[in-house]
């Protein structure tokens, strides 16, 4: 902790400057990986870690449950989100601190960053240099903007983020789930990090995918006592190749699939225009767009379903990936959606579950089963709302949602 006070220090209790420092440490420590350094300062209090780090880690105590793990990747998480911020994917400014703290670069191709910041840097300078991007013959810019963006950028976004962090600990399940993908790409040997706001990297869709990536996907649904009455789509999409004029949409939002008959309505952006489904299926409407994408290109809009009729009690609320896949969540000022998928529920006044839980990639039963008391995936009930990001990748052929648990139910059975 760094001595004497500051009126920079605010709620956090740790000034930019020790914030800083941490990250400092953090990133020129040759012995071991980031995340493993924010575990061991909390495996070993009075460590050198533990002294090094305690801007960054003593903020997830208000994490619930307060598992070692999930506070270590609750830090990682938020480190790896706040560099997402801070210039473009293409910037040196990003480049070097995703060399600093040894994450992928976002091109798709996996490094294998050496031990050292010098080394890292001279890696990037290489790469730099064999694309075209820098003529330089030293690494001398690089440390030079890695001070720059250190001071300049990252610390004091990351100072603001904890300060709000540590007065709300239900905001910290967004920066875990992020840090466990990170975790999955190194584990699987697809990169040393997470690939930051770009498509690559993903699973292949299937063959008749749409031909869409989805930065931005809200779904809002109201509910009628325990029923899906209302759902609210928005979604920025961008065309994978030339000629994408619509998108197909469902009205899928539960566990039952006997809703044949509630139609999707266009609200901005398109105009709906709904097929002919088979007995029993799912409602299908295509979405038309204005005009015909090319690849590359960005299109938003939103539709709505509405079944009046609905009795049926849902056990979830699911987003099924039937595209390339959707972003990476990201809030801004930690309550605004503007990337990935979130998914808000607004219960009736007096209908309210007994607890709530997000999932990803699960089988129907998986998602039944409620999370132990303390894990992050439990989203507290606010105002008779429930509100998630998912902080990680959305694969394709994949399914991500909020599961429900009833009063009654055991297991999302209900006796």
């Amino acid at each position: 902790m760094s001595e004497g006070s500051s009126p920079e220090q605010g709620r956090l209790g740790w000034s930019v400057v020790a914030v800083e420092q941490a990250l400092r440490w953090l990133a020129t420590h040759k012995g071991s990986v980031p995340l493993a350094l924010l575990r061991e300062a909390l495996e070993e209090p009075g460590g050198d870690a533990d002294a090094r780090l305690q801007a960054l880690v003593a903020p997830t105590a208000s994490l619930p449950g307060g598992a070692v793990e999930v506070r270590a990747q609750a830090a990682w998480g938020l480190i790896v989100d706040s560099i997402s911020r801070i210039g473009s994917m293409e910037s040196r400014r990003r480049r070097v601190l995703l060399a600093a703290f040894r994450l992928s670069l976002g091109d798709g191709t996996p490094v294998d960053w050496k031990p050292s910041l010098d080394a890292r840097f001279e890696q990037l300078r290489r790469m730099e240099e064999a694309s075209g991007r820098s003529g330089s013959r030293t690494v001398s810019p690089m440390h030079k903007e890695w001070r720059r963006s250190l001071v300049e950028k990252l610390s004091p976004v990351l100072h603001e983020r904890l300060s709000q962090l540590a007065g709300d600990g239900r905001l910290w399940s967004h920066y875990v789930a992020l840090a466990r993908e990170v975790e999955s790409q190194s584990e699987y040997g697809l990169s040393t990090g997470l690939t930051v706001g770009s498509p690559s990297g993903y699973r292949a869709p299937s063959e008749g995918a749409q031909p869409v990536f989805v930065d931005l996907f809200v779904t809002t649904v109201f509910m009628e006592k325990r029923s899906v009455y209302r759902r609210i789509t928005e979604r920025l999409v961008t065309a994978r190749e030339d000629g994408v004029d619509s998108y197909l949409a469902t009205s899928l939002a539960g566990k039952s699939d006997d809703i044949s008959g509630v139609p999707v309505r266009d609200l901005w952006g398109c105009r709906a225009e709904p097929l002919r489904s088979p007995p029993g299926e799912p409602s299908l409407t295509l979405l038309r767009f204005p005009r015909a994408l090319k690849r590359g290109e960005s299109h938003w809009f939103s539709s709505e379903a509405i079944d009046s009729n609905t009795k049926e009690e849902r056990l979830w609320v699911n987003v099924e990936v039937d595209h390339h896949g959707i972003a990476p969540g990201r809030l801004h000022q930690s309550q605004v959606p503007v990337a990935g998928l979130t998914i808000r529920i607004k219960f009736q006044e007096g209908y309210l579950p007994e607890s709530c839980w997000w999932y990803a990639e699960q089988t129907e039963r998986e998602r039944r089963i409620r999370p132990p008391d303390g894990d992050p995936r439990l989203i507290p009930v606010t105002d008779d709302s429930v509100q998630h990001t998912f902080g990680q990748r959305c694969h394709p052929r994949e399914s991500y949602g909020i599961a429900l648990r009833w009063p009654g139910s055991v297991d999302g059975h209900v006796h």
